[in-house]
């Protein structure tokens, strides 16, 4: 984060400074949140009662994958001057369309994906991973709404689908 810092310091701020206002933003991100309190629990759980093992080689390849979800996040945020935690337009926003952005519109969201999805395997439960699955429900759901708004308010975004077809994976979503 400290390179993205020295490029853009209001961006961590924004980041961490932000609650959703739209009523079916919050419920997205509950519904998420919810997703991370079964897992992360479980995961604990997991371990105290050795419900499940995984090997070591699986658990690094997990690892790996998180790893590069963070890098990917961190690529992001070097990208976008706007990636906000909340869903808004804001004033003088334009649409970022290069770099991982012409690849997928939400590289934010797919970087999530493989840093949570690949938690409960890092950490070793693959009783863990079940609620995790609940995760890319609830962030296709904030992704339709998110887009639906931006549509609608961000000059250019809808121009912007059609060029870069994919929202989270390419050539699948």
């Amino acid at each position: 984060m400290t390179i993205q810092d020295r490029k853009n310091p209001t961006l961590l701020e924004k980041r961490l400074n932000g609650k959703e206002v739209e009523n079916s933003q919050k419920r997205y991100v509950g519904f998420i949140g919810l997703s991370f309190i079964l897992s992360f629990s479980l995961a604990g759980l997991d371990r105290r009662f050795e419900w499940t093992q995984l090997s070591v080689n699986v658990s690094l390849i997990g690892l790996f994958i998180m790893i590069s979800g963070y890098a990917m996040y961190a690529l992001v945020m070097i990208q976008n001057s706007y990636a906000a935690r909340v869903v808004k337009v804001e004033a003088n926003q334009a649409v970022i369309d290069t770099g991982l952005y012409a690849v997928i519109r939400h590289p934010m969201y797919t970087a999530s994906l493989l840093l949570f999805l690949s938690m409960p395997i890092v950490l070793g439960s693959v009783v863990a991973v079940f609620p995790m699955l609940l995760f890319p429900v609830g962030l296709v759901l904030r992704i339709r709404n998110e887009e639906a708004l931006l549509i609608n308010e961000l000059p250019g975004y809808s121009e912007y689908t059609k060029k870069t077809k994919y929202r989270l994976i390419p050539y699948i979503w």
